[in-house]
């Protein structure tokens, strides 16, 4: 709709004082977010319609603005909160690695959630019973309301047009046309700038937060928003060593001398390519696996094949290698030794896991310790323990790096000794 530039002039003013307001409304209301709201900068922009956000500055439509104030006056408070509590849980800085249409539902779903279980005075709409029921239903199937576990729960059932509408009736509220993976480079703060501030906000959260402002909703986003988050296919490469590896080395092989031998003496070259090379590939780690009742086997085996998969390329592994596959409950229940990947192959294919009692972590590392002793190692690298988290540790740092991988449930996980890597591998990742 055409707007008229002297109605947008008279316009302009009036929605700045309605946005200032909402502003000073979430600081008085909120401290813990006064460090984010101060990152965002209103900007009025003509015929965009709506709301969005570049990081930094929060584009808003003076004239939708009053309109939509003029219905519900929560809606300037709202629609801040709104887009804040976006770049707080660093939504826009995912999409480039997720499906666009779900990841903007899941968000705003996420962001919702969160602003109406926190009760923010002066920032109620009609349709929040509506989305009230929606959230209800949906947290009977996902087990924390972030984007990330909504998201996943959109893939893996799939909606039609009529639902998907009635989802973002209740739910939307800006536009993410600056989350576009094109669009990226234009983003003013950036992800680390960004979680940063989350951070902030996390802390100043537990100091200012009294009874009920506090959010279940809000410690899990933000908690997902702040976690490290690692490359599992860059952590088994730490497991690399430096070695000589039987094959062509064309990077140090003369063409010159080479040619000039054949042409000058037959087919005689002066120069024959070296049949060895300098590569950084795994040769020697372990595999422990938790077998207790507590660790399922179809998880185990998602977890095996994903590790085999990152590593069985010719790129990882060299032609001779020596991988032990220990299984344990609250002892070692097997031992598996790996020479070839078709041993590998051949474990992945039939091995059926054994144990199933409690957890104990402490006998693999002895385990460890006696084959180091025999020397069945020349230069371990690492273990990886895949289990639940639940058991015993060892008191002592090993003589080599250690990684515990969890399954992650939606929780901070069990917490490691402090000289281990801990990782947490959604179940998407495991299937991939």
């Amino acid at each position: 709709m055409e707007i008229n530039a002297d109605l947008y002039e008279k316009c302009m003013p009036l929605a700045e004082q309605i946005l200032g307001y909402a502003r000073d409304s979430i600081l008085v209301n909120y401290r813990f977010l006064s460090m984010a709201v101060s990152a965002l900068t209103p900007v009025p922009q003509k015929g965009c319609c709506g709301f969005y956000c570049d990081g930094r500055r929060l584009y808003y439509d003076p004239v939708f603005l009053l309109r939509e104030y003029k219905k519900e006056p929560a809606f300037a408070v709202r629609s801040f909160l709104h887009v804040l509590f976006h770049m707080i849980f660093s939504h826009g800085f995912s999409y480039d690695k997720v499906e666009g249409e779900l990841w903007d539902l899941a968000a705003d779903l996420a962001v919702e959630n969160t602003i109406l279980e926190l009760e923010f005075p002066n920032a109620a709409l009609l349709r929040d019973e509506a989305a009230r029921r929606k959230l209800r239903v949906l947290s009977e199937d996902v087990s924390a309301l972030t984007a990330e576990r909504l998201y996943r729960y959109f893939r893996n059932h799939p909606m039609g047009d009529t639902e998907m509408e009635e989802y973002r009736s209740c739910f939307y509220v800006d536009s993410h046309m600056r989350w576009m993976p094109e669009q990226k480079e234009e983003l003013a703060i950036s992800l680390e700038q960004w979680r940063k501030i989350s951070e902030r906000v996390q802390a100043d959260l537990k100091s200012f937060s009294r009874g009920g402002s506090n959010s279940e909703s809000l410690q899990r986003n933000l908690a997902e928003s702040t976690r490290d988050r690692y490359d599992y296919g860059e952590l088994l490469r730490r497991f690399m060593v430096r070695n000589e590896d039987m094959q062509i080395n064309d990077d140090e092989f003369d063409y010159i001398y080479y040619t000039y031998g054949l042409e000058r003496y037959g087919n005689m070259p002066l120069v024959e390519p070296l049949e060895y090379r300098d590569s950084k590939k795994i040769r020697e780690f372990v595999i422990a696996i938790d077998t207790s009742a507590s660790c399922r086997g179809p998880v185990v085996q998602s977890f095996l094949r994903k590790t085999y998969s990152i590593l069985k390329g010719e790129d990882n592994f060299f032609r001779k290698m020596n991988v032990h596959i220990i299984q344990c409950d609250n002892q070692v229940q097997k031992d598996t030794k790996i020479t070839c990947k078709e041993e590998f192959d051949h474990f992945i294919a039939t091995e059926r896991l054994q144990g199933f009692g409690s957890t104990d972590f402490r006998p693999v590392f002895s385990h460890v310790e006696e084959l180091l002793a025999r020397r069945e190692f020349e230069n371990l690298k690492g273990l990886i323990y895949f289990t639940d988290g639940y058991g015993v540790y060892p008191e002592r740092m090993p003589p080599y790096e250690v990684m515990f991988v969890f399954v992650d449930q939606g929780e901070e996980g069990p917490g490691v000794p402090p000289w281990a890597i801990k990782v947490l591998l959604d179940g998407d990742t495991l299937e991939e």
